[in-house]
């Protein structure tokens, strides 16, 4: 049911509603988090100086790019 669908959302409205606002106007107009006027915006109300993502390493220590597989 459509409602179902809902209620996780509403539930994290209520929780952070100004929070929630901002990141779905965000992904409404498809603002990139680490362009320029956003980033300073969000840095002065984090309070930091600048935001680094952590390392991750999605792609397990092998080099990126495109990968030959063969199939039997």
């Amino acid at each position: 049911m459509f409602l179902d669908e809902l209620i996780p959302m509403v539930k994290e409205l209520i929780q952070q509603p100004i929070a929630f606002t901002g990141g779905f106007f965000s992904g409404l107009l498809r603002l990139n988090l680490n362009d320029d006027p956003v980033k300073s915006w969000i840095d002065e109300q984090a309070g930091s100086s600048s935001y680094t993502p952590s390392p991750t390493s999605a792609n397990n220590g092998k080099s990126t790019g495109p990968q030959s597989i063969s199939i039997d």
